[in-house]
Parts: structure tokens; C-alpha cells; sequence
């Protein structure tokens, strides 16, 4: 598969059609348009595990459209309008949702589209096991990656296709929903609460979240709030990133305890990547244990047993917040090029490991070239395959990868070009020609970016690590 530049804005542009069809979720997604805000207010009985929902979704058209096509996976849409007016039919099958117009909407006019919808949701089975919807003993938990979205609301779902949010969730008294951006509105209804969020930068589809159960909030210690202490802050510090965990009651002192070192995560990643890309980060911690925690947009969901002491769980706690620079800010443009989230928030671990006291950067990947030579070498990371995008050799080769970089060129040079590279594509949609190009012009290694990279990345047999040096 070809790699190819990003859509640069928010507009719906021809390269919109470059990355959809996806060859690793060749049915999600569409490219005859692109949606910049979803506007969705949703009612969730949790005893029935009942969700209706109203989406108003505001998009501009790519090409003329006589019909529009929408990703909707186990509820059923009622009444569907384009720009106020009732559309000729509309049909679903499949996991779409398929408008037919009675007015075509000209190239490059911005639309709108209301469904109503409802139903019983549910995960929906896949290549990668069963993603979406999914109820707790006493909630739900959304996982998205990589097409849950559309088994809540209707969408374009694809990881190109980056927009802005407001969500409204009803729901019984007595449980929080968290969802991603800013907490806006609160009401409490008699036996049912109201509340809002809005998310203001572009956010893909598949890291939109709502998370329900009974939640208590509270902020990590010394990330309360963003005011400065006794004395003022020294000139030019940046004010601490507010942390947040929303677990039960009687899980908040296990979880405090657990995520005791995440503020030293943030200030060591912030120093390696650059300033963090979002208002606030919040650890929701479920009542259930998970078999993997999950990331999004300006979230991340832990199990019950993700509560535990040990390096094992600490890693995994700094996997997901590394993935808010890479994978919720930087959000690649279609799935092969999967590493550039998974191969650096890997990397990141390794970073943690040294700045916490375990073992250095250095010793964690040359135990990683072990492992990884030890096993069959039949992979291509730089497009595993949709069967292989979420295999541990992706991580633990992408990482390497960037341990190679920085060995050739330097601790000073690397890291400035990662902070140069959030920077730059900061809640943008990123490539592999892009991060080539980039380390091109910023890197100043022997051989050209593509040289360097292409053995790492597209061949199979593992490369060489360089001579250790002091990192």
C-alpha cells in the first residue's frame, strides 16, 4: 500500500480519498465526504442496556453526493434528515447506513445530517476480537479501537477523518459518565442525570469514549489545579497537567496508590515529547478487570487488575498516557502505518523505566532485540497486515526503531526532533513519508532517513542494533 500525505485541515479535500478505502478496514469509512463536529445527545438505561440517541453531524462534501453513507453497527436509525429535510429512503445493512437524497448536495458545500437511533448496542466481533459497546457488572465501557465506534453513534469511521464533539449522555442518578473533552453542563432530572462535554481539537472516531458506572472523581496529588503556588511559579515553568482518576469508592486509595508516579510520567514525558497536547488527562479504573488497558482522547481506562504493584502494570500505566502525544494528538491516517502509535508509546516505557530507577533505556531494547530475534521473522511493521497490526513484535520493533535513531544520532538531536515532530503535526493526522521527511530534515545521520528507516520498517529480517552509547 502506497503512503500518502495527510489531509491537512479540516475541509474535505481530494486526499480524503487517499487513505479511505482502508486495506486493513476496507468497510469503515467514506470518502465522499468529511465530518468536522459531531453533535450527538444520547439517553442510556443501563438496567436494559437501552441507547437512543439523536447525532447531528456537520460535514463537507468531497464530491457530489446522492446518496451519503454512514458506519452503523447494531442499532437502528429512525428518522434520518440531510440539511431539515427528510431524505428519499435510507437503508442499513452490513454495519452502514445508507442515505439516498432527494436534493444532491454540490462539491465542496458543507451539510448537515440528524439520525435518530436506538436499540440494545453491543460489541461487534472481528479481526481483533469483539470492540464497541460492551456492559460491566455495573456500567459500560466503550472500547473503539479500531471500528467500535459506530456500535454507539453514527459516524465516518475512519482515523483520517479527525473532528470535534459535543456529547450529551442521560443516564440513572448515581453514575458519572466520563467521556472525552471538558465537562460543560450537568442537571439532575429527578431519578436521571444530565451531562455534557465538549471536545474542541480534532479527535478520530475510534478514540471518542463514554464511560459509565459509579465513578467518584479526584485529582491525583499535586495536579489539583493549575494555580500557582506560595511564592508564584519560576518564569517559564509550565503549570502542572490536572490528573485525574474516576474509579469507585472503594477503589480510589488502590488507584491513587497505583498511579502515585503518573504526575513524574507526565513531567519526564513532556520533557522528552514536548508540551502535552490536551487540557487535562483522566485514568477511569473500572470495577471489572480488563485484559488490556485502552486509551483515548484525553482518557485512559485501567481494570481492577491493573491496580497492582510491579513494573508490569507501571509500564502499561505509561503505554496509555504516552498515547495521548502519540495515537490521540499525532492520529495516524490509515492503520498501516499502526506503529507510529504503537512503536513510540513502547518507546516511551523504556524512557520511564530509566527515569524511574529501573533499567536504562539501552538495556530494556537490547532485551527487546533478544526476544525479538529468538522468534520466527515474518513480519513487516511498517504494514503488518490487519491480522497482525496489534502483534507485539509491532511494538517492540517500532520501539526499536526509534532506539536505532537515536543511537546514530544522539540524544540532544533525537529528542528535539520528536518535540519538533509533536509539535508540527500536533492533533494532526500522521504518515510514515511524513516522519521520514521529518527525520530527514532533522536528524543528522550517515545515511538518508528512507535508507536508515526502510530496513527497520519494511524487512523482515531484524536489523542490527548500533553500539551502545550513554542513554
Amino acid at each position: 500500500m502506497s503512503h500518502t500525505p495527510p489531509i491537512a485541515t479540516a475541509t474535505a479535500t481530494a486526499t480524503t480519498a487517499s487513505f479511505i478505502p482502508d486495506a486493513y478496514v476496507p468497510r469503515s469509512g467514506s470518502a465522499d465526504y468529511r465530518v468536522v463536529h459531531y453533535d450527538l445527545d444520547l439517553d442510556c438505561k443501563l438496567g436494559a442496556n437501552r441507547l437512543d440517541g439523536r447525532a447531528t453531524i456537520t460535514a463537507v462534501a468531497a464530491a457530489e453526493l446522492r446518496r451519503i453513507i454512514l458506519d452503523l453497527s447494531g442499532l437502528r436509525a429512525s428518522r434520518c434528515q440531510v440539511n431539515g429535510s427528510k431524505v428519499a429512503r435510507s437503508t442499513q445493512k452490513a454495519g452502514k447506513l445508507e442515505l439516498h437524497l432527494v436534493t444532491p448536495v454540490n462539491a465542496g458545500d458543507t451539510f448537515t445530517v440528524e439520525v435518530r437511533y436506538g436499540g440494545v448496542p453491543n460489541v461487534r466481533q472481528g479481526t481483533w476480537g469483539e470492540v464497541g459497546w460492551e456492559e460491566l457488572t455495573d456500567g459500560v465501557l466503550v472500547a473503539g479501537q479500531p471500528n467500535g465506534a459506530p456500535t454507539w453513534f453514527p459516524c465516518n469511521d475512519h482515523p483520517s477523518q479527525k473532528a470535534t464533539y459535543r456529547i450529551g449522555i442521560n443516564t440513572d442518578a448515581g453514575y458519572r459518565p466520563v467521556c472525552n473533552g471538558r465537562l460543560v453542563d450537568r442537571q439532575r432530572r429527578s431519578s436521571r442525570e444530565r451531562w455534557t462535554y465538549e471536545v474542541n481539537e480534532p479527535m478520530a472516531t475510534y478514540l471518542a469514549t463514554l464511560q459509565i458506572g459509579r465513578y467518584e472523581l479526584r485529582a491525583l496529588a499535586g495536579t489539583e489545579a493549575a494555580a500557582a503556588p506560595p511564592g508564584g511559579r519560576r518564569a517559564g515553568a509550565p503549570a502542572p497537567v490536572p490528573q485525574l482518576v474516576a474509579a469507585n469508592t472503594s477503589q480510589l486509595r488502590r488507584a491513587a496508590s497505583a498511579l502515585a508516579d503518573q504526575p513524574r510520567m507526565m513531567e519526564t514525558f513532556i520533557e522528552a515529547f514536548g508540551p502535552y497536547p490536551f487540557e487535562d488527562y483522566t485514568v477511569v479504573v473500572t470495577e471489572d478487570d480488563l485484559e488490556i488497558p485502552l486509551e483515548a482522547h484525553g482518557l485512559s481506562i485501567l481494570g481492577d487488575n491493573h491496580l497492582a504493584p510491579g513494573w508490569e502494570q507501571q509500564r502499561l500505566i505509561a503505554h496509555e498516557l504516552s498515547h495521548q502525544w502519540f495515537g490521540n494528538s499525532l492520529t495516524v491516517g490509515s492503520w498501516e502505518d499502526i506503529w507510529l502509535h504503537e512503536g513510540f508509546a513502547c518507546y516511551a516505557e523504556w524512557i520511564w523505566s530509566q527515569a524511574s530507577g529501573g533499567p536504562s533505556t539501552d538495556a530494556r531494547a537490547r532485551d527487546a532485540w533478544a526476544m525479538l530475534d529468538s522468534l520466527e521473522q515474518d513480519i513487516v511493521i511498517g504494514d503488518p497486515g490487519p491480522a497482525d497490526m496489534f502483534d507485539d513484535r509491532v511494538y517492540k520493533r517500532g520501539a526499536l526503531t526509534l532506539h536505532a535513531l537515536r543511537l546514530a544520532a544522539g540524544d540532544r538531536a533525537f529528542f528535539a526532533m520528536l518535540r519538533a515532530w509533536t509539535g508540527a503535526r500536533r492533533h494532526g493526522t500522521v504518515t510514515y513519508p511524513l516522519f521520514r521527511d521529518h527525520v530527514d530534515a532533522h536528524l543528522p545521520t550517515a545515511l538518508s532517513a528512507a535508507a536508515f528507516l526502510e530496513p527497520w520498517l519494511f524487512e523482515k529480517a531484524l536489523p542490527a542494533l548500533p553500539a551502545p552509547a550513554a542513554v
